[in-house]
């Protein structure tokens, strides 16, 4: 059988009652990506590294495509010129030579993380430097018994989850909970950039008419994410943060949060599901 490449095989000893079992456990891999940027007129190309993220190897263009996007730094995929890797752990995205670029966007991505200690205002801000205008309000809606069997859809095509039960998930329906694709990750930031970078690719967005379901929790970061692509229904296997329905309710997305057990919670954006 082929093993995935994100999965790894390490040799361990396993404690069952009074026996110790000497046995091979398959664990993901997790190794660094540096994505850099080339940018600048003809005559005067620069070159930076942007940023460095610890990700499961593969879909690492949708990655770096993804992250570019929804940090503002490139507006759409016709924005990068070329792309190439020096090693299999750095990634260089050349941009066209008349794209202007404004670096101190990537400074909002340093308020994204849980633990830099920032308030939620200045989180906020730093947010609408980047984002687009608040999304209008749509009509569509979708049936909670959709809602309800989206778990069980995604578990499905999650391989390498069910071989390691480390990874995170992000996977895009459409609004008859039909799935299209997910992408898999150890860091839960990088399976939504890779399945936003795939539809960057594939000149698939905005993502308005489309329902997000994250495998974990929904973090702030998460939802801007979400934001940046159009996305306007996002459910959440696990809880929300306070921050996240915040920044649901003001860009009049639908936040759902413990999908599972045939339940869920709704924490914004009620009018897009049909009880």
């Amino acid at each position: 059988m082929m093993q995935s490449p994100g999965i790894a095989q390490l040799p361990i000893q396993k404690i069952q009652d009074a026996d110790i079992l000497e046995m091979m456990d398959e664990l993901v891999i997790e190794e660094p990506l540096e994505i850099r940027l080339q940018y600048g007129p003809a005559g005067d190309r620069r070159e930076q590294s942007v940023s460095i993220t610890m990700r499961t190897p593969g879909d690492d263009i949708p990655l770096a495509m993804g992250f570019l996007f929804t940090e503002g730094i490139i507006p759409d995929a016709d924005a990068v010129e070329m792309i190439s890797t020096y090693t299999s752990n750095s990634i260089l995205i050349s941009l066209q030579k008349n794209i202007s670029l404004d670096l101190t966007k990537l400074q909002r991505h340093f308020y994204t993380t849980s633990s830099c200690g920032v308030c939620g205002k200045s989180s906020l801000e730093a947010l609408r430097s980047v984002c687009p205008s608040s999304a209008s309000a749509s009509e569509w809606q979708i049936s909670k018994d959709i809602i309800h069997h989206l778990p069980a859809r995604l578990f499905q095509q999650q391989a390498i989850f069910s071989s390691t039960g480390g990874l995170h998930a992000a996977a895009l329906f459409d609004k008859k909970g039909d799935f299209l694709y997910s992408k898999e990750d150890i860091g839960r930031h990088n399976a939504l950039d890779k399945l936003i970078g795939s539809a960057l690719q594939d000149s698939n967005l905005p993502l308005d008419n489309h329902l997000l379901l994250l495998s974990g929790r929904a973090c702030f970061e998460l939802i801007q994410k979400a934001a940046m692509a159009g996305i306007q229904l996002v459910a959440a296997v696990g809880a929300p943060s306070s921050l996240a329905v915040q920044l649901a309710q003001e860009y009049n997305m639908t936040l759902i949060g413990f999908v599972r057990d045939q339940r869920f919670n709704i924490y914004a954006g009620q009018q897009r599901i049909r009880i």
